[in-house]
């Protein structure tokens, strides 16, 4: 089938011409309204007249006149076309400055540990944007599911996302509690874990995440077992302060309960350590006023929260 390379004319063109028309009762003057020569006008006048089927205007050298065709045509088309141009002056706005709804999708993880503050002073500070937060696990398809962006740790941003720090890199901790170590002896080396109970993270996929950690320099991932599988850290964190087992968090998750004595740290010199978490979003051409605004909120953050700027 061959393809139409043109835009085909719709409905509204012409109107704002006729309109103009109809309410000078000249071709000249609403020329000069418009901007353009009188001919212009007269021209696209009759284009419109053609596509319409009906004659819109009475002309004689000296007025200019509605039939009553025209009458019809402009009682319509007059607030319909008004509340088009009201509805441009709508989307402008969104467009020129932050406001409207700022819809980001978010783990749950992170939000009292890194989102709260920052959506709180946010929202202070742009008191016209509304930001909804979806807590998921899942790795959205933002443009699909309606978001403006996402936050997500590092490693399962895709390469073709514009990527904004929001943390320095992390490291994955090992941790268990006091309770679970009265019973069992700490371990000293990744090979010890297959006599730990070791809770378990299973991934969007549905993939039992694998323990990584780092030997010397070197990778290792290690399959463990144990009582509990979750397919968010919060409630790895939960069961591993219960006693169910050892967990392996990222250390932000973990650092007030180990502050408080209420989780020990253990294999600690075999810690890999993550890129971070990041905001992220697609790469597009014109990004809108409310996104930008916070992405240069997250920037402005005080120094030692992480450096911050955007790849992708």
């Amino acid at each position: 089938m061959k393809q139409n390379f043109t835009v085909r004319q719709g409905a509204l063109d012409g109107v704002e011409v006729f309109l103009s028309v109809a309410q000078h009762r000249s071709f000249r003057r609403a020329a000069a309204e418009l901007g353009v020569t009188p001919s212009a006008v007269s021209q696209t006048v009759r284009v419109l007249e053609a596509r319409i089927g009906a004659a819109l205007f009475i002309r004689t050298t000296r007025s200019v006149g509605l039939t009553e065709a025209g009458e019809r045509f402009l009682a319509q088309a007059k607030p319909a076309f008004e509340e088009l141009v009201a509805a441009s002056e709508v989307a402008r706005g969104f467009g020129q400055r932050p406001t409207g709804l700022l819809r980001l999708s978010v783990p749950r993880a992170v939000l009292p540990i890194l989102l709260e503050p920052l959506i709180a002073s946010f929202c202070q500070a742009y008191p016209e944007v509304e930001v909804e937060i979806s807590a998921s696990k899942e790795l959205v398809d933002l443009a699909a599911e309606g978001f403006d962006a996402g936050i997500r740790m590092g490693q399962f941003v895709d390469a073709d996302m514009v990527a904004v720090p929001l943390t320095p890199p992390l490291r994955l901790i090992v941790v268990g509690s006091p309770d679970y170590f009265a019973a069992h002896s700490p371990p000293k080396h990744t090979d010890d874990l297959r006599q730990h109970a070791c809770l378990r993270w299973r991934r969007s996929s549905g993939a039992l995440a694998l323990w990584s950690f780092n030997d010397n320099g070197q990778t290792i991932e290690i399959a463990v077992s144990g009582p509990l599988i979750a397919n968010d850290f919060p409630t790895m964190l939960g069961g591993a302060l219960e006693g169910m087992g050892l967990a392996q968090l990222p250390e932000p998750m973990a650092a007030e309960r180990l502050r408080a004595g209420q989780l020990v740290h253990v294999l600690e010199q075999f810690a890999p350590v993550t890129p971070g978490v990041f905001l992220y979003y697609p790469n597009r051409r014109q990004i809108m006023p409310k996104l930008r605004a916070f992405i240069d909120h997250v920037k402005s953050r005080p120094p030692g929260q992480g450096n911050v700027s955007e790849t992708g």
